[in-house]
């Protein structure tokens, strides 16, 4: 008897935004392993980019997805999508009193005007077929903020309010829309943290912890898939119980 693969992909075409490097690349490997033909996009890092698509049979697209052309164009060249998920991002942190307008447009373009130019360009699509798996990547930011991350808490939270309201537009078209709130996770803004702010974190970590990568990738890989066919307008925390 052949036992059929958890949260499998096989036959699905998947678009995972700023993938060249941390969370973005555990997504496409996992993605990958599931069976979906993974497209790769990234805005720089193209040799990272091009060593994670050679490594795991995906197609690396170079887009700038804060631009609504360019975002367009990357769906359009990505093909016919299944799944799409939104992880591209960026800070610019500093105090409000300080922050400039290039900062505070930068952050709101890359992290959250972006999931509206894929988004847009992507559900017509998916309705169109009556299927399709929409995960957006939040942050425990976005639900309880950070000194110095005004921008960056306010793309983070926009993203949540975004996604639950369109798991409503596209319900009654069997299209999903959710949202995985990473907690804190190695990377190279975590590496570059002083020892004091990393114990701070894992002690009000009940895991006591900080996440890999591969955490998130496994919660996208579930609600991308049909074994997550009745999650619409979740918000998944995937933060070792920080956000609780």
């Amino acid at each position: 008897m052949t036992t059929a693969q958890f949260a499998s992909l096989e036959g699905k075409t998947a678009l995972v935004t700023g993938a060249s490097r941390g969370i973005g690349k555990a997504i496409a490997e996992e993605l990958a392993r599931a069976g979906a033909s993974v497209v790769v996009s990234y805005r720089a890092g193209a040799d990272e980019a091009a060593a994670l698509a050679d490594g795991i049979g995906a197609r690396a697209v170079q887009a700038d997805v804060s631009d609504a052309e360019s975002a367009r164009a990357l769906v359009e060249e990505a093909g016919d999508l299944d799944v799409l998920v939104n992880n591209a991002g960026v800070t610019r942190d500093g105090l409000l009193v300080r922050m400039s307008d290039e900062d505070w447009r930068t952050v709101i373009d890359t992290n959250l005007a972006s999931c509206f130019y894929t988004c847009r360009a992507a559900v017509r699509g998916m309705m169109k077929k009556r299927s399709g798996s929409i995960v957006n990547i939040s942050s425990i930011v976005g639900l309880h903020g950070n000194w110095g991350q005004t921008n960056y808490a306010a793309s983070k939270a926009g993203i949540i309010g975004f996604t639950k309201a369109l798991a409503r537009e596209l319900g009654s078209r069997n299209v999903r829309a959710n949202v995985v709130v990473p907690g804190y996770v190695k990377s190279r803004l975590t590496d570059v943290l002083p020892d004091d702010a990393t114990a701070a974190m894992l002690e009000n970590t009940p895991l006591g912890r900080l996440g890999d990568p591969e955490d998130v990738a496994g919660a996208v890989r579930f609600l991308s898939s049909e074994d997550a066919a009745f999650v619409t307008g979740a918000v998944l925390l995937v933060d070792g119980g920080l956000g609780m």
